[in-house]
């Protein structure tokens, strides 16, 4: 039977210690190929939480999956900020609609969404709830603005 560890890591800067040391020990797998193969994969998510969850099914076999950060953290890292304001009615940044379109790829297969536009949709409003407003719009706008068809061109 497949034993499954899953953790939040910083990108590209996974290390043998606690979360991931503690946990793969115990079932015998070399735990520096492991970080190895996880610092590989999440390279390019450097400074970003990213969750990892690894399945080991012997000593010699396992395998690992990168999912994607948090929406509110790939906002952050396009807004330059370490985080939002915790009120939404406080505006501490501002994102383009091609940031939106970024993240909203980024994002795409996990959510629930089935087109791009409601993806970018959907970003818009985790940027609401953490003080940034989207082509200078507040949430509600930008989302209709979006419905609109004003940003038909980057949502196709």
């Amino acid at each position: 039977m497949a034993n499954v560890v899953e953790v939040l890591v910083p990108g590209g800067k996974a290390s043998a210690g606690p979360p991931l040391g503690p946990a793969l020990g115990p079932l015998g797998v070399n735990v520096a190929d492991v970080v190895k193969k996880i610092n590989e994969a999440t390279a390019d998510l450097n400074g970003m939480q990213v969750p990892v969850k690894v399945t080991v099914k012997s000593r010699t076999e396992y395998q690992v999956d990168v999912g994607t950060p948090p929406t509110s953290a790939l906002v952050l890292k396009e807004v330059g900020l370490e985080k939002g304001s915790g009120n939404a009615l406080e505006i501490v940044g501002n994102l383009t609609m091609d940031q939106v379109v970024k993240v909203a790829g980024i994002k795409r297969k996990n959510l629930l969404s089935v087109s791009l536009k409601s993806a970018a949709k959907e970003v818009i409003g985790t940027c609401g709830t953490m003080g940034i407003t989207v082509e200078g719009m507040p949430r509600k706008e930008a989302q209709a603005s979006v419905d609109e068809g004003r940003f038909d061109e980057l949502l196709t």
